[in-house]
């Protein structure tokens, strides 16, 4: 257990630091041959973890290449031009809008979609209406935190989500009835939470006079039209898959080909240029931290967290998944959600699945917003303080948990009440 909570806390820290430029991917894979050599996992263990995350890492490839093409068609920017126009100048509608917008992004195009896509968008936009920092701050925030307390309601929605579904067999069609009304409460809860922390700095009034027509940003209008069908088509696709139990990836990676393909047809991207462009190395993250994290299950961190959840289970359904969720968000903000999500679902499959089916979902809430509460909870939020950073915007450690600490816990309880009814 020693070994191997080293080697996971020294990968860890080596994927948040990036010595040297090694990038996230490069340092998880390095981390699992550590484990191989050490011993920590066998080469049987790399095997299991591969069949348990290629489905999630390549439907998660799939969403950010269909996500590239639409940003370089004018989609996202007219999506958000949209959103800030029909606020009128209303500063807190604006803000209300800007975290719907962002939910839908993240519902359909992933929290991670959101983080990369629509986060300098938005900030672009911002900056050019002149908000002051204060301001400034109070809308990225936001915009970060509801990329990921609102990527539930879809199975194509949060990386985590695929791993779960997958590990479990969940349907779509039965994920999605069964996490509308959580997702619903969350986003209403995060607004208002979010609105009431940040209500004093959103300015009353702002001149949206400045910006251009969303109808100008549209880079080609052919493509911009047939993506609306392409849309609803590939979400029926999702169902089909569905019913005849194809992996998700079938759809997300295989319908974003073919819509790079069109594109490209249409000469409205280079497919070449977009393909290497895309987030290859959260593949060889996914894989390399999760071989890094089944050391932890073989030393008995999964048989311990078990026995939590069964003690949980002991106290009434209530306690359970509110309990459950907790616990996911509380490991969740220490060691990073994509590690969590599996050690939760191996231990809520030790306690036994059939009958516990709902803190499958409490585990998935809390470890999709649990992460919010430090900078290194998600995958979503490094992606997303890089993307900041890039942008010259850089949000303090201290800065994120003064915010995310508050924010979070509440959000988080009023989703777990929403799954117990």
């Amino acid at each position: 257990m020693i070994l191997a909570g080293i080697l996971f806390a020294v990968t860890l820290l080596f994927v948040i630091w990036q010595p040297r430029g090694l990038q996230i991917g490069t340092t998880a894979v390095i981390g699992a041959v550590a484990a191989v050599v050490l011993g920590v996992v066998s080469l049987n263990d790399v095997m299991t973890v591969t069949g348990i995350v290629w489905d999630a890492t390549l439907a998660f490839i799939g969403i950010i290449i269909l996500s590239m093409v639409l940003d370089e068609i004018g989609f996202f920017e007219w999506a958000a031009l949209k959103m800030v126009r029909l606020s009128r100048g209303n500063g807190h509608l604006m803000f209300v809008y800007v975290l719907l917008l962002g939910a839908v992004v993240a519902a359909f195009f992933a929290n991670d979609g959101a983080a990369l896509i629509l986060t300098p968008i938005l900030l672009a936009k911002m900056k050019h209406l002149k908000l002051s920092p204060i301001a400034l701050f109070a809308f990225v925030m936001a915009g970060g935190f509801i990329g990921d307390s609102a990527s539930n309601p879809l199975v194509i929605s949060n990386l985590t989500n695929i791993v779960t579904a997958g590990y479990f067999d969940i349907g779509f069609w039965e994920y999605a009835r069964e996490m509308f009304l959580p997702n619903a409460v969350s986003i209403v809860a995060s607004i208002v939470v979010l609105w009431l922390y940040f209500r004093k700095d959103i300015p009353t009034r702002i001149d949206t006079d400045t910006l251009v027509s969303p109808e100008s940003v549209i880079k080609n209008r052919t493509m911009f039209r047939l993506s609306w069908w392409f849309l609803g088509l590939l979400m029926v696709g999702y169902f089909i898959g569905d019913h005849y139990h194809l992996p998700v990836s079938l759809f997300a990676l295989g319908g974003a080909l073919i819509f790079l393909a069109i594109a490209a047809r249409y000469k409205a991207v280079k497919p070449i240029m977009t393909i290497k462009a895309a987030p290859w190395q959260v593949v060889w993250f996914s894989i390399g931290l999760y071989v890094v994290v089944y050391g932890l299950k073989n030393a008995g961190l999964t048989d311990i967290v078990a026995s939590w959840i069964t003690a949980l289970s002991t106290q009434g359904e209530s306690t359970a998944i509110i309990g459950t969720g907790f616990l996911a968000a509380g490991l969740s903000s220490v060691m990073n959600n994509m590690p969590t999500i599996m050690i939760m679902d191996i231990a809520i499959d030790q306690v036994g699945y059939a009958g516990n089916e709902a803190l499958v979902y409490a585990n998935i809430l809390g470890s999709n917003l649990g992460p919010k509460m430090t900078p290194i909870g998600s995958l979503a939020t490094l992606l997303w303080l890089h993307v900041l950073a890039q942008k010259g915007v850089k949000i303090g450690w201290g800065e994120y948990m003064k915010v995310g600490l508050v924010i979070t816990p509440p959000v988080l309880l009023a989703a777990l009440v929403g799954l117990l009814w």
